[in-house]
Formats: structure tokens, C-alpha cells, sequence
């Protein structure tokens, strides 16, 4: 019988995906990061427990294009500063990718709230435009130019918090225990410039940005940089404690109830 690639496979076909997966090269992105103080208690209002708030109600957002050989990528994120048991980090609420790939290791493996959409990172000259777009609004626009070139910092490792899940099958909480998962990214970054600029947050009913606004912008830049992942389960958390936020990793129906907040364009 031919083989049947829906079939089960050997022990040591797994072992050379797992082999292959773990030695990748360095896969370099350009990305627009800009990061900004918003409104503290908008801030604490978004973090699931056990997170809590760090000294400095930030936001950052980051929106990148990989150059992966026949398969660009766009990736984005949308996070707030947040910290775990002594360890300082971003959660973040939404992570826009451009294709399934992306997606399905991410949410399956880490707990990441991805979901796809469409990212704009555009230069020409020192005019710098980038955007994160989802149900054809781009809820986040980045606009500037460079103005400097800025040092290389050395490599850093950053840490991202996710909640790992599985809704109920019967629609009524999860089918075990929620996690709470530490990425842990070594980034290496080989060009980076300063942009001077302004963020834009547009009213979306799915991707309410506009709730946590830009009060004082804090950096913009564009860079070339390289990063790894891993990730580690710290703790089980509270079912109930996390069940009010899972709202945050879908397009839930009844977000097209709620209005946007008072002032807000």
C-alpha cells in the first residue's frame, strides 16, 4: 500500500521534526516598536490573576515583517507591562499574524492570543508607516520618521506571560485547569534608528485598543532584530479568577454590544 500521510508516523520521523524544529537558523524581522504610558487603571483593568501591574502603566506594540524564504510573514503584538512572582514582562492582548501557520503553534503550544490579521510595515526614504488591521479596520497605526540612528543594545532576553487553555466542550468553563505560561526571548538586534512620530488607536468592536490610551509616548523605533522562544508552565491558576478575560483570545459576538468609552474617537 502507498503511504498514507494521514497516517500514524515512526518514532524516528517525530524525532527529525523535533530535531529539525529546534535548529533553525536566525530568521531576521523589521519591526516598528512603540511604546507609551497610558491610563494605570485601564491598564490593571486587562491583567488576568495572578498578574499584577508593574510601576509604569505601559503599552507597547510591536509590528513586524519576516522575510521568510517564500513565505513572508507579517506578526504583530499588542501588550501591557506586566509582572509575575518577581519577574517583569508584557501580556499581551493581541497578537495579529498574516497566515494559519503562524497561529497554530503559538495558541497551541504557548498560549499566545493570536489571530489573523493584516500588518503593514512600510519605509521609504525616512518615512516610516505601520499598521495592525483586522476586520478591515487598522486599529493601530504607527506613523513617523527616522531621526537618528541609536547604539545596538547587547543581546537581552525578554519574558511574555500567556494563559494556556481549552474552553469547556459543553461551553461552561475549561476542560482543565488554566496555566500560566513565562516565554522567556533571547532577541539579538543588529540595526536599530529612533522614529520620531505619533501612534494612532482606532475604535474596533474586536480589538478594543482605544481603552488603553497613548498619555505620554515614551519611544518609537525600527529595527532589525532575531529572537528564540521558549516557554515554561509556572502555575495552575484560579478557573474562576480567569474565566472573566477569556474574551480577550476571541471575536466574541457580544463585544458588537459594548460601546466605546466616553471621549473616545
Amino acid at each position: 500500500m502507498a503511504r498514507v500521510r494521514y497516517g500514524a508516523r515512526t518514532e524516528a520521523e517525530i524525532a527529525a521534526a523535533r530535531t529539525a524544529s529546534a535548529n533553525l537558523p536566525d530568521i531576521w524581522s523589521t519591526g516598528v516598536v512603540a511604546v507609551w504610558e497610558s491610563d494605570p487603571d485601564a491598564v490593571a483593568a486587562v491583567l488576568p490573576p495572578p498578574l499584577k501591574p508593574t510601576g509604569r502603566p505601559l503599552v507597547r506594540v510591536n509590528i513586524s515583517k519576516v522575510e521568510l524564504t517564500g513565505y513572508p510573514l507579517g506578526a504583530g503584538s499588542f501588550a501591557v507591562a506586566a509582572a509575575h512572582d518577581g519577574v517583569e514582562g508584557w501580556y499581551p492582548l493581541v497578537m495579529p499574524m498574516t497566515h494559519e501557520r503562524a497561529l497554530t503553534g503559538g495558541r497551541e503550544v504557548f498560549g499566545e492570543p493570536k489571530k489573523l490579521g493584516e500588518i503593514t510595515v512600510e519605509r521609504v526614504g525616512l518615512v516610516v508607516h505601520a499598521s495592525l488591521a483586522r476586520h478591515g479596520i487598522a486599529f493601530v497605526e504607527v506613523r513617523g520618521a527616522v531621526s537618528e540612528e541609536l547604539p545596538l543594545p547587547g543581546p537581552t532576553q525578554k519574558t511574555d506571560f500567556y494563559f494556556k487553555f481549552l474552553p469547556a466542550v459543553d461551553g461552561s468553563g475549561f476542560d482543565a485547569d488554566p496555566v500560566l505560561v513565562h516565554c522567556l526571548r533571547n532577541e539579538k538586534v543588529r540595526r536599530l534608528e529612533r522614529v520620531t512620530g505619533d501612534v494612532v488607536l482606532r475604535e474596533s468592536m474586536y480589538d478594543p485598543v482605544v481603552d488603553l490610551p497613548v498619555r505620554t509616548l515614551v519611544d518609537i523605533t525600527i529595527g532589525e532584530k532575531t529572537s528564540d522562544q521558549r516557554g515554561r508552565v509556572v502555575e495552575r491558576v484560579d478557573a474562576r479568577a480567569l474565566l472573566p478575560y477569556i474574551h480577550q483570545r476571541y471575536d466574541d459576538p457580544q463585544q458588537v454590544h459594548d460601546g466605546p468609552p466616553e471621549g473616545s474617537v
